[in-house]
């Protein structure tokens, strides 16, 4: 029964993540807001819903931990194992906006996070720095956005771009609001039956809900961009994905957990294994991703493996050690 409720949960905030996206982009592009924009703010916000969602269900309940690890969970396995994948599949060249600006902030971020939970808790101040940095994350991305180069440009106005007939109807404007407000009903609806199955398997199995939020929840959420990726790899159109991807592990951190962190008055409390390795550990792949990035502005097929290969020791850890 919590199996069947963690998979439906799961199914759930996977499809109202992708109603949210496509509802979003098209009510965006309604009020003139240009696809690329819409592309690296909207969607790249769109793909973390599932775990704001399951952030603010889990704070709720008291399950921060299983929060924070998802966040922890999600972010090692879309810098090591999906953009090792992709790098595997097809060398990836990387653009000056992700070098620049991309870069500086997953690692920022990243050991921003480590920072403010090595007291223990999570604090709503802790919250607010990081809804802060987001803030100022998003402006410097929409300038960027801007700047990027036409052929950038073409491709998110492809996959983001609105028909003169969806951008002029005012019926069409009412469909992608109510696919939008539908989108995030799933996902709401969702997340509690995803967090309320995991929390069930932990305690059933005696596993700690920080493991369930390091594996079965991360790997669940990332889903979409797994697939995204994959997908734009093979069509040789992936500045899309991999801008996304990136968006997305620097709006988990900041956005994600900065609210996460505002809901319970007392703050949440982290546990020590996360302190200790897995914080750590997704520190490390984001700053590992500094000299790959930065040697010949690409990342190789060999470095690509070791991506994944890294993932692929810890998630056997997780595996083997933590359950």
């Amino acid at each position: 029964m919590e199996f069947g409720e963690l998979l439906i949960g799961l199914l759930a905030v996977i499809g109202g993540a992708e109603l949210v996206v496509r509802g979003g982009s098209r009510v965006a592009a309604r009020f003139g807001i240009s696809p690329m924009v819409i592309g690296v703010t909207i969607v790249a916000i769109g793909t973390s819903a599932p775990e704001l969602a399951i952030g603010i269900d889990a704070a709720a309940r008291g399950s921060g931990s299983l929060a924070i690890g998802n966040i922890a969970g999600t972010n090692a396995l879309n810098v090591l194992f999906i953009l090792g994948l992709v790098a595997l599949l097809r060398p990836v060249r990387l653009h000056s906006q992700t070098l620049k600006l991309d870069l500086p902030v997953i690692v920022v971020a990243s050991i921003l996070m480590l920072l403010l939970t090595m007291d223990g808790t999570l604090s709503r101040p802790d919250g607010a720095i990081l809804l802060s940095l987001g803030a100022a994350y998003t402006v410097l991305i929409v300038r960027a956005a801007r700047r990027e180069a036409a052929g950038v440009r073409r491709e998110f106005a492809r996959e983001y771009g609105a028909t003169k007939r969806e951008v002029a109807s005012t019926a069409d404007l009412v469909r992608n609001v109510v696919w939008l407000v539908a989108g995030l009903a799933v996902i709401v609806v969702g997340a509690d039956w995803l967090v309320d199955g995991a929390v069930k398997i932990a305690r059933g199995f005696g596993v700690s809900e920080t493991v369930i939020g390091l594996t079965i929840v991360a790997i669940g959420t990332s889903a979409p961009e797994l697939v995204t990726a994959i997908v734009a790899t093979l069509r040789k159109e992936r500045d899309i994905a991999i801008g996304n991807l990136l968006g997305s592990t620097i709006y988990n951190i900041v956005f994600v957990l900065g609210t996460t962190a505002l809901i319970p008055s007392g703050g949440i409390p982290v546990d020590a294994p996360l302190i200790a390795i897995d914080i750590p550990f997704m520190v490390a792949a984001s700053i590992a991703c500094v000299p790959v990035f930065l040697s010949g502005h690409r990342i190789r097929r060999l470095e690509g493996a070791a991506f994944v290969t890294a993932y692929l020791i810890y998630l056997t850890y997780l595996l083997v050690a933590r359950t």
